[in-house]
């Protein structure tokens, strides 16, 4: 029995408003540090970016940000925990609160004493002359009206009352979601030269029950890039087939930067591209494939891809591309610029023929698997549907009769200004009804 009085206490104090509060702000703030502090990244470049003498807050160094686990915020042990106690603190709270709330707001309350009706911030007396008026007047305002005897009680806008449920279920929606997302989901980075297939392997993060799929199967069919008027780069595309075990195609998609392919509950991003390489035909007799180096300029973070390529024992040319519109710039051994040349043209460095036949691209796509988002976002939706619940107000009125004159008193969660004028409207139109009768 006393263990049991244990467990029930703490569990009020888990499922109490305060604790979610308290919760929901450290959750919050362990947030905060894990959006300044860059994630899963290496011993070396925490060393290096938050010394001794550079501390986060004034607080926190590499040694710190290793012992917390303050590198990888979102998984690590802590955090997780954080997130089940705040979840089991929502559900607590809304069976032990906000349903039991509701249920007593749909409840009959008659008040018969004055006493009782003054201690609400709405109070007026009016002409005792026909109650039903006044029964028909609410009524027509909406109102659920009910009475007994000499007293009324009315109510509108219950719906107002349940928007708390709401962002409970909301929240613990997209804890639901984060968590079986965290847990069970993954993310692969893979670099593909266009014409070749990859299975998913490079994986740069997955959860402690994520599974990968071995049936999937990209193939990177063509990749171009788009270009504005100025040369500058407006959109990159990949032409993009999936392939079962066998062979077959499953999907074949276009994808390009916010526009990717969803199959089986995997999501291929269009992230990134390069360029690899030139394929080059020297005079009739070999083909080579050269490797392209990146270069970007410091200054203005221009980039460029450079080939060197030896013409014989004496000579050397640089060949020199800025983009994939075929355009590029020879250079001899001096850093001087001999000419420009294009895609499968013939031309002619120290009497050695040269065509370049080939551009060799490769595309940078990020697959991600990530389980929970349906339920992330159900959560949010209902959290914006209760939202514009939320500015429907729940009003009560409750009235009282005597010989010579009714008490009336009410009270409303909001819009207490709309609240004043709908009962003075209501007034009103009840010395108008009878006077009419009269």
């Amino acid at each position: 029995m006393y263990m049991k009085n244990i467990v029930w206490y703490v569990l009020k104090i888990i499922g109490s408003l305060s604790m979610a509060i308290i919760l929901l702000l450290i959750i919050a703030f362990s947030s905060f540090i894990g959006t300044i502090i860059e994630q899963d990244q290496t011993l070396e470049y925490y060393r290096i970016n938050y010394p001794n003498h550079k501390r986060i807050l004034g607080l926190l160094s590499w040694q710190e940000i290793k012992f917390f686990g303050l590198d990888h915020v979102y998984t690590n042990w802590w955090f997780i925990s954080l997130l089940l106690v705040f979840f089991l603190s929502l559900i607590l709270c809304t069976f032990s609160r906000q349903l039991p709330g509701l249920k007593y707001s749909r409840k009959w309350k008659f008040l018969y004493k004055s006493k009782s009706l003054k201690r609400f911030s709405y109070y007026n007396c009016i002409d005792y002359i026909s109650l039903s008026n006044f029964v028909y007047l609410l009524n027509k305002e909406n109102y659920y009206v009910f009475h007994k005897r000499n007293s009324v009680y009315a109510y509108k806008g219950l719906i107002g009352r349940i928007t708390p449920i709401f962002v409970h279920v909301s929240l613990i929606l997209t804890l639901m979601g984060a968590l079986i997302s965290m847990l069970g989901g993954f993310s692969a980075q893979e670099i593909i030269p266009k014409g070749e297939i990859s299975h998913l392997q490079n994986i740069i993060k997955s959860g402690y029950y994520s599974l990968l799929p071995n049936d999937i199967v990209c193939k990177v069919n063509d990749f171009y890039i788009s270009y504005y008027n100025d040369q500058s780069i407006q959109q990159f595309f990949s032409n993009v087939s999936i392939l079962d075990n066998d062979g077959k195609i499953v999907m074949h998609r276009v994808l390009s930067v916010n526009k990717p392919l969803r199959l089986k509950g995997l999501t291929f991003y269009q992230t990134d591209w390069q360029m690899s390489g030139l394929r080059i035909r020297i005079g009739n007799q070999y083909t080579i494939e050269k490797s392209l180096s990146k270069v970007i300029n410091p200054q203005n973070g221009s980039v460029l891809w450079v080939c060197h390529l030896p013409v014989d024992f004496s000579h050397e040319i640089s060949i020199v591309l800025t983009g994939l519109d075929g355009k590029m710039s020879v250079y001899n051994d001096l850093g001087v610029l001999i000419t420009s040349i294009g895609c499968n043209k013939l031309n002619l460095f120290y009497n050695v023929p040269f065509v370049i036949e080939e551009i060799m691209t490769s595309t940078g796509l990020q697959i991600k698997a990530d389980p929970g988002v349906s339920l992330i976002y159900l959560g949010f939706l209902i959290l914006m549907i209760s939202t514009m619940i939320s500015y429907l107000s729940y009003s009560q009125v409750w009235a009282n009769t005597t010989d010579s004159y009714i008490s009336i008193s009410g009270t409303t969660n909001r819009a207490s200004l709309a609240f004043e004028n709908e009962m003075s409207n209501i007034y009103s139109a009840y010395y108008v009804l009878v006077s009419v009768k009269e």
